[in-house]
């Protein structure tokens, strides 16, 4: 009874979260509409969120490291591997400016998708040639005016416990950009969120590790496979 109990409080004061969130964002964006394009300031108000969310689970435990391998003044690639729903939590814990790559759908639930669409996050249809062109465009757009994108070239949560293969879009996209790749290891979120259920009760120990960024300087378009596989293993050896 007191895990149901817990667990209860957990999500009802989690979707709490996540509408304050979206009105704090829905503010910021309003006010600093004329001053803030990049929406740095809207971005900057999940990094909150991520605290409140970790904090409120007894059942969370996240260290993240590496922070020191981040370059404020650069704009980067960024590559995570994707183990569940709690990495987007998680990943807010870098402090970083950028936009997420992620499937139109998840724009569509309410207050989440709505504070996704306030930060002007990057909304990919799967199996959509025209909308992998805007999506290409729109990520160059934000490389160039100094703002990092966020993919995970997995594709889709993988819950086997090992990395699925790398799509292509990520390290074609930061050659032509001439951008570095910045590669997240994230570790243990796999138990984090119940499957199946909506009862906590695994407790979990999850690591967010930033890696040394992988310059792209001297790849050409057609050595995209080659930086990929090269990123490929140097998370899977971590």
């Amino acid at each position: 009874m007191k895990r149901i109990l817990l667990s209860l409080l957990i999500w009802v004061v989690g979707s709490l979260l996540i509408v304050i969130l979206y009105f704090s964002m829905l503010l910021f964006a309003t006010i600093l509409f004329p001053f803030d394009k990049k929406r740095a300031l809207t971005h900057a108000q999940c990094f909150w969120w991520s605290d409140a969310v970790i904090a409120l689970n007894p059942y969370w435990k996240f260290d993240v490291s590496g922070a020191e391998n981040i370059d404020k003044n650069r704009a980067y690639i960024i590559i995570a591997n994707h183990q569940s729903l709690a990495d987007i939590v998680l990943v807010y814990q870098t402090k970083m400016q950028f936009k997420w790559v992620a499937k139109e759908s998840l724009f569509k639930i309410p207050f989440l998708g709505w504070c996704m669409s306030l930060a002007k996050h990057i909304k990919l249809e799967r199996g959509s040639f025209g909308s992998i062109k805007k999506v290409y465009k729109g990520a160059g757009q934000w490389l160039r005016n100094g703002i990092s994108v966020l993919f995970f070239p997995e594709g889709t949560r993988n819950q086997a416990g090992k990395m699925g293969d790398f799509n292509n879009g990520a390290f074609k996209l930061a050659i032509k950009e001439h951008v570095p790749i910045l590669p997240i290891l994230i570790e243990g979120t796999g138990t984090a969120i119940p499957k199946g259920s909506w009862i906590f009760t695994t407790k979990t120990c999850a690591k967010l590790k930033i890696l040394p960024a992988i310059e792209t300087v001297g790849y050409q378009t057609a050595d995209f496979a080659k930086l990929r596989n090269l990123a490929y293993s140097i998370l899977e050896k971590k």
